[in-house]
């Protein structure tokens, strides 16, 4: 049942996972981050706006100078520290020779990471940026 389809004594006042299960004096040898890698809180899209993009990045600008001033605008890149959500493709710009990937809870952007989620970038440009060359599936309709 929804918690908006609750009457207000009944209605979840904190998420499962934010609960703690162990007695206070364990609790920091046996989770001592508990809540890391949870999706709780601001969505990812919410706390993506306003990211550096491709053609903010110098390295990555002139890296992939065959690309229009436009399209590099519109592939962001997370800043070094902030966390992947758990589930997401994302893709390295940085190490195109991994592929995408699916983030685990535990990820976060490091200093040699150019992480590109692939929720905020269109279907085109991550094919392209995936190296497909195929127009049918590189080209909106």
């Amino acid at each position: 049942m929804a918690a908006e389809d609750r009457s207000d004594n009944t209605r979840r006042t904190q998420d499962p996972q934010a609960e703690t299960k162990h007695p206070p004096e364990w609790r920091q040898d046996l989770n001592p981050d508990h809540m890391a890698g949870q999706n709780v809180g601001a969505q990812s899209t919410d706390r993506e706006q306003g990211l550096r993009t491709a053609y903010d990045v110098k390295p990555l600008h002139r890296g992939m100078s065959g690309w229009e001033d436009d399209d590099l605008k519109r592939i962001p890149v997370l800043p070094q520290g902030q966390r992947l959500q758990q589930g997401a493709t994302y893709l390295d710009l940085n190490d195109q020779g991994r592929g995408e990937f699916t983030a685990m809870g535990n990820m976060e952007a490091g200093s040699n990471n150019a992480y590109v989620p692939k929720d905020q970038v269109p279907f085109q440009l991550w094919n392209r940026l995936r190296g497909i060359d195929d127009v049918e599936r590189t080209q909106g309709e």
